[in-house]
């Protein structure tokens, strides 16, 4: 008796044959009221194969008929970082040994390579990255665009997927051009991936703020893995933006491929670009967070990594070419023409023009290519937004079940982590116009000339601290709880310092966004109360503390300073401080 639309055949057992006449084992499967259920195989070679999974999962949510169960394809040099993945998020596992014996309803995986012909069952595969934009070469058919190799899709003459799951129509034209037998069983539904950054883009401002970005520029530098990649060709680029960018203007992130994060390990990779954590660089996790942090994201600088095509499509905001060109890049592909249109970014100190010149929509047209957008015509594929509702009708068909009544959800990226490290001295520059005091504040260990060094107390190193010329302290650090403590009112914290410090000028504290007190050595207490602008109906603040070194570098006696940070005015009001603002409590 047929139980499913391709003639698909019940055994005596009540276990179901899949597609191809294979039985599914009585391995533990568990059966609904009607005696139907379905197992799937999530087969991930490597860490970023298990991520696109992922983000699948919620295709089978809230069904009980179905289980759900992973495994690592052996022969990838990074799936180290797979299985600990899939502990993370608490799924269950099996050996690849293991998962070879038994036989799934459907195999779901996001690479074709390893040697899946050995798993039972029919296989649905899915594009673990955007556009297929790059070849390997020395591996699989010459100049074949990886993801889209008949060698890998049909291995040993074998069987194409059951399913080759597709961003956009014009992927159906490029594999179709290699395989046609492959691209018999090809359907367009979109991009999972890129509906999950669409649907988490009014959590910007949430990203921004756990980020401390502020009003700042946050400009994100993206890295693929292999010897083409930014930070193999270009490992110093990071720091030298750092060294560049004012602090107040802008904040710097990077987005690393997962497969450079498996070669070299988290270790290694945080020890190497130290002196650029140092100075407040968000490096951003592998699973999620790099989504996250491009969203809030207001520039890309990029080589040929796919990362870049997600930022195009979902926020069209500048992009910096960042590739110096090889024989990765396949000539035509989506982001071989997002390359072409963006200006390049040769020297670090040409960021700033090169942000400058760039076009508004080139990102968006080169990312038309490989996603869906809502007003595309797909030839009858639904548009941009239905991703995994497609794919869920798709896969249930496989597995011969009905979807479930309840819609599927996409569901948010996470807020992102914050920076691991913020600079704990500055050097600032500053420049008088007028009355208008110029601030530019870069960190302590980049070697540039400046007006004076700032350095926070008791967070700074002590060599810094003698070196300050202002020193400040914040009163929202985080107290640590203890049976017995010392405390300090402000005045007498300011004279403790500039006692103790005979190089220090100035000593002030930060009580709040717009309220610090400060005294410039010889000189009485001040209050220095802070006016932020307004920009676009929100108040902006900036670091008060950049607001002391302008403070610091006005002559004595003067009442009010005009801060210019980060491109903004700030009046900050100075008068002397009151009893109740010295005796506070720190």
């Amino acid at each position: 008796m047929d139980t499913s639309g391709d003639g698909r055949r019940a055994t005596g057992d009540g276990r179901r044959a899949t597609g191809d006449g294979r039985r599914a084992t009585g391995d533990g499967r568990r059966a609904t009221g009607d005696g139907r259920g379905g197992s799937v195989l999530f087969a991930a070679r490597s860490a970023i194969a298990l991520y696109r999974l992922l983000d699948l999962l919620p295709v089978f949510a809230g069904d009980a008929r179905v289980s759900r169960v992973f495994t690592l394809v052996p022969g990838s040099d990074f799936g180290v970082d797979a299985l600990a993945a899939v502990e993370r998020v608490g799924a269950r596992s099996v050996p690849w040994d293991e998962a070879c014996r038994d036989t799934y309803d459907l195999i779901v995986t996001a690479s074709p390579k390893g040697e899946l012909h050995l798993v039972r069952g029919p296989r649905v595969l899915l594009p673990h990255g955007a556009g297929f934009g790059k070849t390997f070469h020395g591996e699989g058919s010459a100049d074949a665009a990886s993801g889209l190799d008949p060698e890998y899709l049909m291995p040993h003459g074998g069987p194409p997927p059951a399913l080759h799951a597709l961003a956009h129509p014009g992927q159906i034209d490029r594999l179709a051009a290699l395989s046609p037998r492959a691209a018999a069983r090809a359907a367009v539904v979109g991009d999972p991936t890129l509906e999950r950054i669409l649907a988490s883009l009014p959590l910007r401002e949430s990203f921004r703020a756990a980020l401390g970005t502020g009003a700042r520029r946050l400009i994100v530098l993206t890295s693929t893995w292999g010897r083409e990649s930014l930070l193999r060709r270009r490992p110093d680029l990071p720091f030298e933006l750092a060294a560049r960018l004012p602090q107040d203007a802008y904040q710097l992130g990077l987005v690393v491929h997962p497969n450079e994060w498996s070669r070299t390990g988290e270790f290694e990779l945080s020890e190497r670009l130290a002196p650029a954590l140092d100075a407040g660089m968000v490096l951003a996790r592998p699973y999620e967070d790099w989504a996250s942090v491009l969203v809030a994201a207001d520039a890309l600088i990029t080589d040929h990594g796919s990362t870049a095509l997600y930022y195009a499509a979902a926020l069209d905001g500048p992009v910096l070419a960042a590739y110096d060109g090889g024989d990765e890049l396949i000539p035509g592909s989506p982001m071989a023409e997002l390359l072409a249109h963006a200006p390049h970014l040769g020297r670090a100190e040409e960021v700033e023009e090169a942000l400058d010149s760039y076009r508004v929509g080139t990102g968006r047209a080169a990312a038309a290519s490989a996603f869906l957008f809502p007003a595309a015509d797909a030839g009858g594929a639904a548009a941009q937004g239905s991703a995994l509702e497609r794919l869920r009708l798709e896969l249930y068909r496989l597995i011969g079940l009905s979807p479930p009544v309840a819609p599927v959800t996409t569901r948010l990226l996470p807020i992102p982590a914050p920076p691991s490290r913020t600079p704990s001295a500055f050097a600032v520059r500053v420049r008088l116009d007028g009355d208008e005091t110029h601030v530019e504040r870069f960190p302590g260990h980049v070697d540039a000339p400046a007006h004076h060094l700032a350095a926070e107390y008791g967070v700074a190193g002590e060599r810094q601290s003698q070196s300050a010329a202002l020193l400040y302290r914040r009163t929202d650090r985080a107290a640590t709880a203890a049976a017995y403590s010392v405390e300090w009112t402000v005045a007498d914290w300011i004279s403790h310092v500039l006692d103790s410090y005979p190089g220090c000028r100035t000593a002030g504290v930060v009580l709040s966004p717009v309220h610090c007190v400060a005294r410039v050595r010889g000189g009485s207490l001040l209050s220095v109360r802070i006016e932020p602008p307004r920009e676009n109906s929100r108040i902006v603040h900036s670091d008060p503390a950049a607001v002391l070194s302008a403070v610091h570098a006005r002559p004595a006696g003067v009442t009010r300073v005009t801060c210019v940070i980060g491109g903004r005015r700030y009046e900050a009001h100075l008068s002397p401080a009151t009893a109740e603002e010295a005796g506070r409590i720190l």
